[in-house]
Parts: C-alpha cells; structure tokens; sequence
C-alpha cells in the first residue's frame, strides 16, 4: 500500500487546512483580566531552608491563594516555580482577590521570623488573551508578568486600564509611579501602585520588615541607565547588567539578587539604602551608559546600603565598533574589580565586630590579611583564627583551604617542619571535599598540593577547573600562573598573570602575579624583565621573603652586584634563617630549576 505524498500540493493543502481547523478548535482569543504573582526573595528563602520554604509556598498555595482565587470566580491557569498565573472576567474580582491575597499574608506572617517570611509580589493587568488548551497567552498576560516584576514586596502593581475601571470601588488607594520601560514591552506602561486601605500599624510595619542579611557578601546589581538619549541603546545596557549578574553569580562566596528581583527597579528613581532593605542585601551596585558617537563609557559605583557608602566606582570607555566585545570585557574588568573590593569591605566590618558576635565566616575574614602577608609569624596568627573558625563549622571548605596555605607558609620558611606539611596536606584534602565546585578554594588547595608534592600535572588540571567555574578570578588566575611558572611552563604563566593584574589591578596579593612574571622570564631568560617584575612584586608586598631572592638573583645575572647585595641584605632581615642549600631543597620547583636560581645566588655573600 502507498503511503501519503505530501509533496503533492492537493493532499498538502487539505493536511494545512485540517490543522488549522484544530488549531481553531482548541484556541481561543478574549479580553480577561490577568493576575501574575511570584515570591519575593524566594532563592535566598530556598538557601536557607528548602524544604521548609517549599511546604510554606504550597501550603499558602493550598490553604489562601487557591481557595482566594476560586472565591473571586478565577481560574488558576498554571503554577510556575514560586509563581503563579490566574485569570478572571472581571477587573473587580482579580484586584479584590488580590488585595484580599496580601492582607491575609500580613496575618499569615504575622508569628514567623522575618527572614523566613514569604511574601508576594502580584501584578494585575487588562488585556487581550489568546486561550490554547487551557493555558493564556498573547500580550495582556506578558504586561500582567512585568508589572508583578515591578510591584512591591508584599504589594500589587496595576496597569492604567485596571486603575481606570477600579477607581474608588474597593478600600485601597492607587499611586501613580509613571510610565516606566518594562522589559520586553516595546510601548511605556503606566503603573499604579495600590496602597491597602486601612490597615493596622502593625500591618503596615510588617511588610516594611527587612530580610535578615546572608552570612556571605550579598550584592543586587541595579539597570543601569542609559544616558544616550537614545532607546535603542537600552538593549547594550541590560545586556551589560544581565552579563554582570550571571558572572558575579558565579563567584561561589557571593549571594547575588537573582535577574528579576532587580529588574523591577529598571526605570524608577530609587534609594539605595531602600532597595538594599528590600532586597535584603548588603551591597548594590549602580551605573550608568552613555554613547556619543563611536565611544561608550560606562561608570559604575558600589555602595554598601546600610550606610550608602561608597565601596568601589569606576568608569570604563571603549569604542563600538563590535559592542558584544566591548560588553564582555566591561563586564571581565567590572567583576575583577567588585570581588576584592567587596572582599576588603568585609574583613573591615569583620574587624569593627565584637569578638562575642563572631561567628566562623567572621573569624575566615579575620585571618585573611594575616594570611596574604605570606610570612610565617602573620601564617600562626591567622591558623589561630581559622582553626577556630573549623571549630564552629568543620565543614567551611575556604576555612580549610586557607589553612593549608597558612601551614605551607610556615613549612617554607618556619623551617621545614614536617608536621606543617602533614597538616596543609590534611587541610587541601578537607577543602577538596567540602568544597568540589567552588573556584576559589579549588584555586588554593592545588596551589598548596602543587607545590608540596610538585605533581603540577594534576594541580593545573584542578586550576582550570576553578577557572572553568569562574573565569574572572584574579585569585585563581594567580595561583595558576605561579604554579604554571614553577613548572617552566612559561608561556602560560605569563599568560596568567597579566590576566590576574588586568582582573585586579589593585590586589594585596598581587605579588602572586609579579612573582610569576619573574619565574617565566628568569627562565626563558630574560633577566631584565625578571628584574622588573621582581621589583614590582616587592612593591606588592614589602615583607614578602622570597622575592628579595628572585630579585637578587636577577641582578646578578644582569652584572648590578651592589643592587643584589642591597637585595640579599633585606632578605636575610626578614629571613635571617635563610639559607641557600634550604631555599633549594625548599623551592616549589623542579630540581633543575631551582638550581639555576641558586648558582646565582651564590656569587653574592649569602649563607650557603
């Protein structure tokens, strides 16, 4: 038997006209009244407590929106993650239904603890809905969508038609915010938002209560504006927005305010010291882009909310020939920026805390200055530090990885103590296990496993995992050129390097680069450059031993024997137990290479 030719025009025409029929048949366009609703700060509820967030939202779902929803004679279309999507006949109904939503949640919160409350934002709007085998679609329901974006934590945002046919039939009050830009939808939308009627005090203090912040940093990065005049260039800014949220995001030790969340502040005048509340949230981070003729600048500035001091601002120019190239390395230069700025401002509210509020991820940042100094006295006071801070949370991977580090410092120049070693092998093993998927303690353990056990091979393997994981790391990017550079494999290392430098220009540890920058030269020999970089590492941290060894070293081989002296003597000041015969059996590198650098250090009176 023949099967069907749909190559022939008849059959294909009666097959397109009976599938159009049934398109026809389970589609349906009509004008409806549409309520979006989603969970305010449900990621961070969800971090905290899962299973308990997930049985609140369903019991909400169950015991108040359900039933709420029916008794305004709506339907549930469909649940979306933490949202949902109802439609109703009557304007009066959905927003009736919605200010009953939020008073009742008031109630419902009213014993639970602020940072585990769950809160609705919901937005309404009036419009036109195609209807396809029980689900909505078209225009009206992506307005409703954009509006819940924009609503209030604990409010309702409506568009003018739904203002316009309400007015003052219920107990609320409308505020007019404008017309305001909302993603995706070409046209300004104008947005009400609805003021509850009367409620209690204590009703409307609790929507105004603040999220308890995250143990770790926690940052929301605002729209920024767009300058130019220009509508079309909103594309480039919420491209550069979106790119910085998906890469900060990648940084395992921040807790940044999903897409969303911040979205909803796209177009409005705000207070940062507010959306900081809002949100819940330590730090935002604000900007703005401007074009004029074939260049772009972008400034950008962050702020820590409590206070609204400034933390970092910088401001960025290129030009737009190729705008997703200069997208990308904005957002490359703006996220190696905001990590070590970030990381400073958190050891400084560290050290203003009373020592009886401290908990672990204080104690952690505590110990960090102590551990980039490199030296074997800061390695002890920081190892008090992080040893307590395991204490309280023995599975706290960073704690680990900085520990390891910490005792290979003192293994490497407190004297060759076995039990050091013992001990950072112990800790790079806890670290790898605790902390599998987060680059920056991958970067630190390899680092120490590297260069105690000299198996670079499958340290750089873990190293271009971590980068894998989060390739704007400076940190990482630094351990990695080091141990590239220990190796010889020169090209690379410096390749590293100037990444980590460009990444964060103003590192404490930014010796980690300069030193491998020396290594990669000396060895490829180019001792002038070694030279060079050697200074420019003893810049980066003056109490920092061993680059006075690479800097003399360098100076010999360049002839400037007064210049190595003068190096070799600040060496034995903050070494004086340094030895040439220790330094090479002690030298994370190769036999062979580590040689080369003692036979020169040999023709200048240090100890043998």
């Amino acid at each position: 038997m023949n099967t069907l030719n749909f190559e022939c025009p008849k059959i294909n025409s009666m097959a397109c006209c009976l599938m159009q029929s049934r398109r026809r048949a389970s589609m349906d366009r009509r004008l409806a009244a549409i309520l979006a609703a989603d969970v305010v700060g449900f990621s961070r509820l969800m971090e905290a407590d899962e299973p308990g967030t997930l049985t609140s939202l369903m019991t909400h779902q169950s015991e108040l929106l359900n039933p709420k929803i029916a008794e305004h004679s709506g339907r549930v279309v469909k649940f979306i993650g933490d949202g949902i999507l109802a439609e109703f006949q009557s304007v009066l109904d959905a927003v009736a239904c919605a200010v009953d939503i939020q008073r009742a949640m008031i109630v419902r919160n009213d014993p639970i603890p602020p940072d585990r409350r769950i809160e609705f934002r919901i937005g309404i709007n009036l419009g036109d809905v195609i209807l396809e085998n029980g689900d909505i679609f078209g225009d009206g329901v992506n307005v409703a969508s954009r509006l819940e974006g924009v609503a209030r934590p604990g409010g309702i945002a409506v568009s003018a038609a739904v203002r316009d046919l309400v007015r003052e039939r219920l107990d609320i009050a409308f505020e007019d915010t404008g017309d305001q830009h909302l993603k995706n939808i070409t046209r300004p939308i104008r947005v009400y938002q609805l003021h509850l009627g009367k409620q209690t005090p204590k009703a409307a203090n609790l929507i105004d209560t603040p999220f308890a912040l995250p143990k770790r940093p926690s940052i929301a990065v605002l729209p920024f504006e767009n300058m130019s005049g220009d509508p079309r260039q909103d594309y480039f800014a919420d491209g550069l927005v979106d790119d910085l949220i998906t890469e900060l995001a990648k940084i395992h030790s921040l807790f940044v305010i999903a897409r969303n969340s911040s979205f909803s502040y796209k177009g409005r005048s705000v207070d940062v010291k507010q959306v900081a509340r809002d949100l819940g949230v330590r730090y935002v981070l604000e900007g703005s882009v401007r074009q004029s003729a074939n260049r772009i600048r972008i400034t950008g500035q962050l702020v820590e909310g409590a206070g609204a001091t400034h933390v970092w601002a910088d401001r960025l120019e290129g030009f737009a020939e190729d705008l997703f190239d200069l997208q990308d390395r904005f957002v490359t230069s703006i996220v190696g920026a905001l990590e070590p700025s970030m990381r400073r401002a958190e050891i400084e509210r560290a050290l203003r805390k009373r020592p009886d509020t401290l908990d672990a991820y204080d104690l952690y940042l505590k110990a960090l200055p102590h551990t980039h100094a490199n030296s074997p006295a800061e390695a002890q006071k920081a190892l008090q530090l992080l040893e307590e801070a395991l204490k309280r949370d023995p599975n706290y991977a960073l704690a680990h990885a900085y520990a390891a580090w910490c005792r290979e410092q003192s293994y490497f120049r407190g004297g060759l103590d076995e039990r050091d070693k013992s001990l950072a092998l112990e800790h790079c093993n806890a670290a790898f296990n605790f902390g599998v998927d987060d680059p920056q303690v991958l970067s630190i353990a390899a680092f120490v496993q590297a260069n105690l056990t000299h198996d670079y091979e499958a340290a750089i393997l873990v190293l271009d995992r971590s980068l894998e994981l989060n390739h704007n790391s400076a940190l990482a990017y630094g351990f990695s050129a080091l141990v590239n550079a220990h190796c010889q494999r020169n090209e690379r290392a410096i390749e590293h390097a100037l990444l980590a430098l460009r990444l964060s220009p103003f590192d404490p540890l930014n010796y980690h680069p300069y030193c491998a920058l020396t290594l990669a030269h000396w060895f490829s020999g180019r001792f002038e450059e070694a030279a060079t970089y050697a200074a420019l590492a003893v810049g980066a941290n003056p109490n920092f031993s061993v680059t006075y060894a690479y800097l003399a070293a360098a100076y010999v081989e360049l002839g400037n024997f007064d210049a190595a002296r003068v190096a070799a003597k600040r060496l034995i000041e903050l070494a004086p137990s340094f030895t040439i015969s220790a330094f090479t059996r002690m030298g994370p590198f190769r036999p062979a290479s580590v040689q080369s650098l003692a036979n020169a250090l040999k023709k200048i009176p240090l100890p043998l």
